[in-house]
């Protein structure tokens, strides 16, 4: 008949403990079994005419063995290889995952593991389903961390000249690309390792210009002077990428008042008259007080004239503010009166340190009423919002700070050469209190810029820098992002945000170590010159020479005499080419120009941290849409941080950094630092969450060994009984299979179908959760259990054996594909073990899970799942027990359900047929009715079963009566069974097998 399929009920469940079959647990004599001496000795004879499993493939590998064994199949099976073997493949599907490059400063760790061993699956799935896959690895060279590297081994390194800095620094990124390789290799991870990318390479800094040169042309890049993050220890303007934020800051906040100068005139009823009127101020950055131009208040808001009950003075401050402001400064003020900000207009006050200067009051949206007074201290060289406020009235900009941190001659004598940071914050507080101006000093905690390298603090510094008006870039950028798919999906408003929060980029940097901007300046006025053609010129320069050039070439190569001639300068030798260097997010920004191939050069999938997304993933869509309106990337994929295994952050203080290499080859002390290998590396990443925070620990990676050494298990188990079966000769049809089998081929397809979605989706804990569903429930805890009677006690050729061995092969086949992206090694180890030749030595070579169509049959999971029901039922009511001991009775009415009962069992009663395989009993007998004599002993459990056929059109409840009974025969001495006439004979099963052996 045809059957309906319906969904699994998850019915299936591992046999009791004593109810695994008897040769397979131990090959322990008689004695040792605790048989009787002469049962003993009758039943070692039979030993050898069972057919158990042989495998040299090991449970596990202890110490070494493990390490050592997976750099042997690299070797063996050709890791080194596999990437250009793929490219060569006659293909146009093609999966282009573009590297973003890891920094060249330093070890590899296990932030560069995560990422990695991520990518490496992604491409090594997409390559086994039939890809062509592009993946160059890279790496970023430039920038200020390498630089302060390579001269820390220095003992001076105050005269040393660019030149001898960049060979320095280009030394030290080439040594730390060296480790960072061989690791990446060790890993298992398949690139293209002969051709790397990296961005000291002349013709990627070639490549970088002409992204630097188009978007010159179309007026996106600018030289600008304005307020820029920048960082004194490093010396060096910084953008938003570069910065960290540390939570735990400490600053010295102050409420500072501003002697009313001038009333504004819709106030001055109310406020002339009065006693001393100031402006309260609230700051977190005293030091930027001397360069205050203006007080800035919202024209919307309500602010209240406030009499102090201490001193009697009046001031001015936000209506809402005024409460915790009094309470704060630990006096009472009464309010006098109330207005609008837009109030407060053409009034001024005086500067509270600086005699003479007058700040006037100005309008603005970024003042805020949620901490402060409502009223905004601005000082234009330092704050962003300050800047643009100073623009729109044309306020004085000048910086008083210069490229150190430290107060100019401009600040004066009391601050010159101060650092603004200590005590140059100290002496502006120390003024504020000798000119009465300081109302509270107190310590406040809260988030603050850090440049990301050195880990200090930055500043807010206004200097002449190069930018990249992103305001005009970002829209199109937005609605191009739109289109992009994020994993996880929330990440794509984050990026978005963040776009819309930049409206300048800062390119330029202080440093020696970097791609040039190709900019002169003129010796006497300072005044920059650029253009197409120089640029043009430098770019053919640097693709023959390399940006060295820039510092080694005299100025008269570098300039062509007929560009200085048209701007009105006879000789070239009146310019100077700029220090300054391009931000090393310019730099990997454009690694999409150099690296994609074809026209479209976009990727399919860019993969990184969750900080590029104001990092490489934004400079890398900034520099693509600005000079061709395209995003580089199809997919973005999102990981998280490492963290320590109690989700704390890794620092040796605490000793919880765990490093790679110590993790795969072991430390000092193997009990402690165990040598795991790389695959158990890989099991970490791919079994975590990494779209959050990533633990990792020794509890973490011991339970990833134990992990796998239950896969080896399984995998050991299905190997050993496969030791005497060819699949090209001795497979069976699927057609004429057991139902079990065919069951379990009907499972495969199913797990193989959700791995493999899986996969498309970067959920590869959901993959690892699916493998050890399936190979622990489906495989170990319930088919193996089932089976090994078959496997064992049959004669070898039987097609009922061979049938089992055929499922096996197939989920042997389908369960090592479905890891191998994740476990490279484990996945080689197995077909190096296969007693089969397969069409191909290596995994990888051969293709993705290989199912059919025809396991899925109507009907299949309605039988099984029935059986299973009433397996159930009697396995739960001799918990603990062998059920060999038992025989089953099991009583349907006629109808359908009994009808599906008997394709499993023809006769009534059976110790051999496909339902009394699956009930794990000596002995199953079928009826319709209950029987007329029934033993005192029994157990009977009912139960009812629901049929769902024909796609619902058949609806029928069943009932079902299990008995359970003692065997009453005896047990056989070779299968174990309780159905042999004697205890000293053998059952009429195993008595024809072995007949002839």
């Amino acid at each position: 008949m045809l059957w309906a399929r319906r969904a699994p009920s998850l019915a299936r469940r591992g046999a009791p403990a004593g109810a695994a079959w008897g040769w397979a647990r131990s090959a322990a004599s008689g004695a040792k079994s605790g048989l009787p001496s002469s049962e003993s000795r009758a039943d070692s004879k039979y030993r050898e005419t069972v057919l158990l499993p042989r495998s040299r493939f090991p449970a596990q590998l202890p110490g070494r063995l493990q390490p050592e064994a997976e750099v042997e199949i690299q070797q063996k099976c050709g890791f080194a290889e596999l990437y250009s073997w793929q490219r060569q493949r006659n293909t146009k599907n093609e999966f282009c995952l573009h590297d973003g490059p890891p920094y060249a400063n330093g070890d590899p760790h296990v932030g560069h593991a995560l990422n990695k061993i991520l990518k490496d699956i992604t491409n090594r799935f997409h390559m086994m389903r039939g890809y062509k896959v592009h993946f160059v690895p890279g790496w970023d060279c430039h920038g200020l961390p390498i630089e302060l590297k390579a001269l820390s081994e220095l003992k001076g390194t105050q005269n040393l000249s660019p030149m001898e800095v960049r060979q320095r620094a280009k030394e030290f990124a080439e040594r730390a690309i060296e480790k960072q390789k061989s690791a990446f290799i060790r890993w298992g991870i398949m690139a293209d390792w002969t051709n790397c990318y990296h961005t000291f390479d002349r013709k990627y800094e070639a490549k970088q210009l002409s992204i630097f040169h188009k978007m010159y042309d179309k007026g996106y890049i600018y030289q600008d002077y304005k307020p820029v993050f920048w960082s004194p220890s490093a010396n060096t303007a910084l953008a938003e990428a570069e910065l960290e934020y540390n939570q735990q800051h400490v600053s010295r906040s102050v409420y500072i008042k501003f002697p009313l100068l001038k009333s504004p005139p819709k106030l001055a009823s109310v406020i002339d008259g009065s006693s001393t009127v100031s402006l309260l101020i609230w700051t977190t950055q005293p030091w930027t007080i001397p360069a205050n131009q203006a007080i800035c208040y919202m024209p919307d808001s309500d602010y209240s004239i406030v009499k102090c009950a201490n001193t009697g003075e009046c001031y001015i401050l936000a209506a809402n503010r005024v409460e915790s402001t009094a309470a704060i400064l630990d006096t009472q003020f009464e309010v006098i009166s109330t207005c609008k900000g837009v109030d407060l207009e053409n009034g001024s006050c005086a500067h509270p340190t600086i005699p003479g200067r007058e700040s006037p009051f100005l309008p603005a949206n970024h003042v805020t009423m949620a901490k402060g007074t409502g009223l905004v201290h601005t000082a234009p060289a330092h704050g962003m919002e300050d800047y643009s406020v100073a623009s729109h009235h044309q306020l004085p900009m000048d910086c008083l700070v210069d490229e150190g941190g430290f107060f100019t001659e401009a600040a004066g004598p009391e601050l010159q050469n101060k650092a603004v940071l200590e005590e140059g914050n100290e002496a502006v507080i120390q003024m504020l209190q000798a000119a009465k101006s300081l109302l509270k000093e107190e310590k406040c905690v809260h988030s603050y810029p850090y440049d990301w390298r050195t880990k200090k603090p930055v500043i807010i510094r206004a200097s002449k820098q190069w930018f990249v008006n992103t305001a005009n870039i970002k829209v199109t950028a937005q609605e191009l992002l739109k289109k992009v798919k994020f994993i996880p999906a929330s990440a794509v408003n984050r990026m978005l945000e963040m776009l819309d929060r930049r409206t300048y980029w800062c390119i330029s940097r202080q440093r020696s170590w970097g791609v040039p901007i190709p900019v002169f300046y003129h010796k006497t006025t300072g005044e920059s010159l650029i253009n197409s053609e120089i640029i043009e010129n430098i770019i053919k320069i640097v693709e023959q020479q390399g940006s060295d050039a820039w510092w080694t070439l005299p100025v008269e190569q570098l300039l062509p005499r007929k560009v200085a001639a048209k701007v009105g300068s006879h000789d070239v030798l009146d310019y100077v080419q700029g220090q300054d260097v391009l931000d090393i997010w310019f730099d990997s920004g454009t690694s999409w120009a150099h690296v994609l191939e074809g026209a479209d050069q976009r990727a399919d999938l860019y993969l990184e941290g969750k900080d590029q997304l104001g990092g490489w993933f934004q400079s890398s869509l900034l520099t693509s849409v600005a000079t061709r309106k395209k995003a580089p990337y199809k997919t973005l994929v999102v990981h998280g941080f490492t963290l320590g295994e109690k989700g704390e952050k890794m620092s040796k203080s605490i000793g919880n950094v765990v490093d790679p290499d110590v993790v795969i080859n072991g430390g000092q002390d193997y009990i402690k630092e165990p040598p795991y290998g790389a695959d158990v590396l890989r099991w970490w990443v791919a079994e975590s969450n990494v779209f959050t925070e990533v633990l990792i620990g020794p509890a973490v990676l011991s339970a990833a060994k134990d992990d796998i050494n239950k896969l080896r298990n399984t995998l050991r188990f299905m190997l050993g009984n496969m030791a005497d079966f060819n699949p090209e000769t001795d497979s069976i049809p699927s057609s004429e299979m057991y139902v079990i089998d065919q069951y379990m081929l009907h499972l495969l397809q199913d797990y193989a179908k959700k791995v493999t979605e899986a996969y498309k989706e970067y959920d590869y804990g959901k993959v690892i959760r699916l493998l050890q569903a399936f190979h622990t429930r489906d495989l170990s805890n319930f088919y193996f259990s089932i089976i090994k009677d078959r496997l064992y006690c049959e004669e070898e050729n039987d097609p009922k054996r061979r049938s089992c061995q055929t499922a096996l092969a197939k989920a042997l086949d389908g369960v090592v594909r479905s890891f191998a992206p994740i476990l490279p090694h484990l996945a080689e180890e197995v077909f190096q073990d296969l007693p089969y030749k397969k069409e191909s030595e290596s995994v990888f070579r051969s293709g993705w899970i290989n199912t059919s169509s025809l396991w899925k049959k109507p009907g299949l999971e309605e039988v099984v799942e029935a059986v299973c029901a009433m397996r159930d039922s009697f396995l739960g009511s001799i918990a603990g027990k062998n059920a060999l001991e038992y025989e089953v009775v099991i009583v349907i009415d006629p109808g359908l359900l009994f009808e599906l009962m008997e394709t499993l069992q023809s006769e009534a009663s059976s110790s051999v047929s496909q339902l009394n395989e699956i009930m794990m009993a000596s002995q199953t007998t079928l009826l319709s009715e209950l029987p007329i004599e029934m033993a005192t002993d029994e157990i009977i459990i009912k139960g009812t079963f629901l049929i769902n056929l024909e796609g619902g059109d058949i609806h029928e409840e069943s009932s079902y009566k299990v008995i359970v009974l003692p065997a009453a025969k005896a047990k056989c001495l070779r299968c174990r069974k309780y159905t042999a006439d004697s205890p000293l004979s053998l059952c009429p099963r195993c008595t024809e097998v072995i007949a002839g052996k």
